[in-house]
């Protein structure tokens, strides 16, 4: 007995000083913070008991994926990986590691959850088996220096096609879509968007365009204000903050019509979490109105974060009315209509690909993009609109289908497969953007030719219209003197027979 004491008093008092929660979240530290403080005022006051969160983050969302994929891999004991959840990202990663039996199933209480639609615009805001949430809601667009675009005469975007302008080139910036979720979103409704091939084809075209691609995804908007780059791909939040920021009529944000979805940002319990009662509270709390109010109040509000706005959407479609002014959020995404069906089993299937295709593709070999780029729009004078647009099916071409890149998607964990594609992928764009010169060249050769052949063509021509012409000239001169000479032999014989 005294020995069970002596054991039950050590975890006593560790009770005593509080929980503690693990949470993997690409979220900026603004976020972070805010909702750290809120949680643990909410959660003191529900449980009396205090709680420590630690938070971790190993480069962005696909970083952070990946390390949940690779701890669960190397976890022979089919156990937890010591991390309790996972907060941000996007959907597609919370449906790949719900295939993957990653995540714990939560079902909130009916308080909670009962306000929550199942889903927005075809898109679910939650697992139909509750293993995942979406926390906020998110857009995706183009943001723009209005100021910059003024001077240099560029146009406002209205779609993703308008970034392929080779007016842009070297004013638009992306974060890495390998390190960033909101990046791969973007591209991700383009690919889906336009269609596998044609959508590569504009990716490519914009990557040209591209100046930089910062690791993470709140470089960019930073950037655009400050006019280091005129457009950018921008998560509506970021968005929005700079524009409240630097004010509207000097930056500017579009959501593509047809071509954007809002997209659930998620939260879920990892399995085998450690301090499982605590991270469902964490879920509860940020599914709750008062923590979807920390999205959309500004600082310093009763209910709202203290220190930092955060400016997203939430899930809860009363908020928006209850809040109604106090609101900071501009849009109220469920009375947006989207003519684009975004396909969230597709986008999760394929997303550590795409980041692997676009990155070997677009970012490792940019300096032969670019080349391969500034070639075909210089040769857009000499050469015709065919070989034009077979000089850029060539530029955006790709090297495996979209089935492919699925198929993959379920082998990507394996080392030595990804590294062997991605080193493969590299070879074909180095190989297709050096062929785009012969490409142009070919096609110059032969309207050269063409233009050679068209006007020996035309020199033949005139010869024979001017022979044509001394033909007739001469026919003409012959006839006239036939008819001077019968004038004459008339009026000869007309004279003779006067003197007779």
């Amino acid at each position: 007995m005294l020995l069970t004491l002596s054991i039950l008093q050590p975890v006593t008092h560790v009770q005593a000083q509080g929980k503690s929660l693990k949470i993997i979240s690409p979220h900026n530290e603004f976020i972070r913070q805010e909702f750290e403080n809120a949680f643990k005022n909410w959660y003191t006051a529900s449980s009396g008991e205090s709680v420590t969160i630690e938070w971790y983050d190993f480069g962005g969302t696909s970083a952070d994926l990946r390390y949940i994929e690779a701890s669960f891999t190397t976890n022979a004991t089919g156990g937890g990986i010591g991390m309790d959840v996972f907060f941000g990202g996007g959907i597609d990663p919370f449906i790949k590691l719900a295939g993957e039996n990653y995540l714990e199933s939560y079902k909130l209480p009916d308080s909670v959850l009962s306000p929550i639609p199942a889903e927005l615009a075809g898109l679910p805001i939650y697992d139909s088996q509750y293993r995942w949430y979406g926390a906020a809601l998110s857009g995706f667009g183009i943001m723009y220096n209005k100021v910059v675009l003024q001077q240099l005469g560029l146009p406002e975007p209205k779609t993703w096609e308008d970034l392929t302008n080779p007016a842009l080139k070297g004013w638009v910036e992306s974060a890495d879509p390998r390190t960033s979720g909101s990046t791969h979103m973007a591209y991700e409704l383009m690919l889906q968007g336009y269609g596998w091939e044609k959508g590569w084809e504009t990716v490519t075209e914009i990557g040209a365009n591209i100046k930089s691609f910062p690791t993470s995804s709140s470089t960019p908007p930073k950037d655009i204000s400050k006019g280091d780059v005129a457009y950018g791909l921008v998560i509506d939040f970021f968005a929005w903050a700079e524009i409240a920021s630097v004010g509207a009529d000097k930056v500017g944000y579009v959501l593509p019509e047809g071509l954007t979805v809002i997209n659930p940002d998620s939260i879920a319990i990892l399995k085998g979490a450690p301090n499982l009662d605590v991270a469902q509270k964490f879920v509860e709390f940020v599914m709750s109105e008062p923590g979807q109010s920390l999205w959309m109040l500004p600082k310093g509000a009763p209910g709202g974060p203290t220190a930092n706005t955060l400016g997203r959407m939430s899930i809860l479609p009363d908020l928006y009315t209850k809040l109604g002014s106090n609101s900071i959020v501009p849009v109220n995404p469920f009375a947006l209509t989207t003519t684009l069906q975004y396909d969230a089993k597709t986008g999760s299937a394929h997303y550590s690909v795409i980041n692997d295709l676009f990155g070997a593709m677009i970012i490792d070999q940019h300096d032969s993009l670019v080349a391969a780029w500034d070639a075909i729009n210089a040769a857009t004078q000499t050469i015709g609109t065919e070989a034009i647009a077979e000089a850029k099916a060539k530029l955006g071409a790709v090297p495996i289908s979209q089935s492919e890149a699925d198929a993959l998607g379920k082998q990507w964990s394996d080392q030595t497969i990804r590294n062997q594609k991605i080193s493969e992928w590299r070879d074909f764009a180095a190989n297709k953007y050096s062929a785009i010169p012969g490409i142009i060249s070919a096609a110059q050769q032969a309207a050269e030719a063409a233009a050679q052949q068209a006007a020996e063509e035309a020199a033949r021509q005139a010869a024979q219209q001017a022979q044509m012409m001394y033909a007739a000239a001469a026919i003409v001169v012959i006839v006239l003197l036939v008819a001077a000479a019968y004038l004459f032999m008339r009026r000869r014989k007309e004279a003779a027979a006067v003197k007779k």
